[in-house]
């Protein structure tokens, strides 16, 4: 997911891929800890997705004050 997708995207929008992406990184560890996660380098994305939705959420935050 780029940024440019990610500040497209609504508050309430952000807020619902949030909490979808932090599933993602729980079923990710999860299979990780279990030992059946195929790729490791998706628990990275998926991170650096949450941070990115987080970044923006701020930024708007920020913006409103």
């Amino acid at each position: 997911m780029k940024i440019s997708e990610v500040r497209e995207m609504s508050t309430s929008e952000l807020k619902e891929k949030l909490y979808s992406l932090k599933e993602q990184l729980f079923e990710l560890r999860r299979k990780k800890s279990v030992g059946t996660l195929e790729r490791g380098e998706d628990v990275i994305t998926v991170r650096k997705d949450i941070a990115r939705v987080n970044m923006v959420l701020r930024e708007r935050e920020l913006e409103s004050k």
